[in-house]
């Protein structure tokens, strides 16, 4: 139901039959609950109301649809409605090379596209038997990129979870320390978001010269910046009001409906898959899986803040190791990977390498139709099927890929977390307030992109 028992000219107003089949709409514009029960008949004023809130609603973190059944203020009932941001992006994948599948999932969860990549290329190396292959200096930038990224992830979702709340000053500072990580990303690979950086058998490129003095000195930095967000929020008692027993859900309800990530760590399970079922080398890395214990929105926003700093210890671990890695090769040996993924760049910034150029249009036939297979097909993958989960900002990230011995992916599919999760909203959000319902979506930190891949 939506909202005014009167219409402008004040006479009484009902929906005609093909507008509801729910029966008499009420149409409300923005006075109270008690206003509205005043003006109507005997008994209505107890029925249900069905509010929509969104699609467009700037709290509900991207395109998502909550339907609402409201007794005055309490929630009754609490819905998701999803799909307004679908782009087929699994559905694309089937039609590029293994390479450019790349650039395709790197925009679903838009907020941290290193995890994108990273689960994808993990699936497609372990398909082509080269996970032992994959030189140390691209795993440890891989490292980095991941943990700079989970850095900025968490900041987005306490700046958007204050914002919600009415807590500008966090998302100013929030934003303000995105802005660092972000150029950082846009040193490394050149793009602040959707970078396609991570290829299979590697990365892209090489570290460019000064970026490690610059990933330092922002390491140096964020341990000045962070603590304001502890002093500004940890024991302010409004902010504690509005999250501390808001959006409880306690370990029983999270592993029954398969929720990871922040929200499953805040009821005090350390599940990680860092520690858990490491990649890319995290178990030789010193770092703690960081919980909480009160399951609510408060833990949440906790959590994130603790989880920065140990992102920040893994960062400042790798940046140590890429020091020591000057020269190395980031990129598979084998040249039927390494050339599609690779970026080989000439000395004026563009295209090619002239020495490439020269020995493909000068020397042999032979290399040009070589290269310019590999261009147009890419590489093939053996036929076979793969499922490699990461720990993303949001909990359990996985591409389960597989291929039928072709250059293109024959299916790919994504375990978001975000898509997970959202099934906690009705549990979270039923019996508390309206209010409430900001408070604990913002504490899920759903990215809609990557829940309607």
């Amino acid at each position: 139901m939506t909202t005014n028992t009167e219409s402008s000219t004040g006479e009484d107003f009902y929906a005609g039959a093909s507008e509801t089949t729910e029966g008499r709409v009420f149409t409300v514009s923005g006075q109270d609950w008690d206003e509205v029960a005043a003006g109507l008949g005997e008994g209505e004023a107890s029925e249900r109301v069905v509010v929509n809130m969104g699609p467009q609603h700037p709290s509900t973190h991207g395109v998502l649809r909550l339907i609402l059944e409201l007794e005055g203020e309490t929630v009754t009932e609490a819905r998701c409605g999803i799909g307004y941001l679908h782009t087929g992006i699994e559905k694309n994948m089937e039609f590029r090379s293994w390479t450019q599948g790349v650039t395709f999932c790197t925009r679903m969860d838009y907020l941290s596209p290193f995890y994108n990549e990273m689960t994808y290329v993990l699936g497609v190396e372990r398909l082509l038997d080269i996970e032992d292959e994959i030189p140390e200096k691209a795993s440890v930038m891989r490292v980095l990129l991941m943990e700079l990224n989970r850095i900025s992830s968490h900041l987005v979702a306490v700046a958007t979870g204050g914002m919600e709340i009415g807590a500008l000053t966090v998302m100013t500072m929030g934003f303000r320390e995105r802005e660092l990580v972000l150029d950082l990303f846009e040193l490394i690979t050149g793009l602040r978001m959707n970078h396609a950086f991570i290829r299979p058998g590697g990365v892209a490129q090489d570290l460019p010269p000064g970026a490690l003095d610059e990933i330092r000195g922002f390491i140096a930095l964020m341990k000045k910046r962070l603590p304001e967000y502890a002093a500004l929020c940890n024991a302010n008692p409004i902010f504690k009001a509005r999250l501390e027993g808001v959006g409880h859900l306690d370990l029983e309800g999270c592993l029954a409906l398969g929720l990871t990530g922040p929200v499953l760590r805040s009821t005090g399970y350390p599940w990680d898959l860092r520690k858990t079922q490491p990649y890319c080398g995290y178990e030789t890395y010193d770092f703690d899986v960081q919980t909480w214990d009160t399951a609510d929105a408060y833990g949440r926003f906790r959590l994130r803040l603790n989880e920065m700093w140990e992102s920040l210890r893994i960062v400042e671990q790798a940046a140590d190791r890429l020091g020591k890695l000057e020269n190395e090769p980031v990129m598979v040996a084998d040249k039927k990977i390494a050339w599609p993924s690779q970026l080989a760049i000439g000395s004026d910034g563009m295209g090619n390498s002239l020495d490439h150029i020269r020995h493909i249009m000068g020397e042999s036939m032979e290399g040009l139709i070589h290269h310019f297979k590999l261009v147009t097909e890419g590489f093939r993958v053996p036929a076979g099927q793969a499922y490699v989960p990461i720990e993303s900002p949001r909990g359990e990230l996985g591409a389960h890929v597989v291929s039928d011995g072709g250059t293109r992916p024959f299916r790919a599919h994504f375990r978001d977390p975000s898509f997970h999760n959202l099934q906690a909203m009705g549990v979270m959000s039923e019996g508390g307030m309206i209010a409430d319902v900001i408070v604990a979506i913002a504490s899920i930190d759903p990215v809609m992109g990557g829940v309607d891949r």
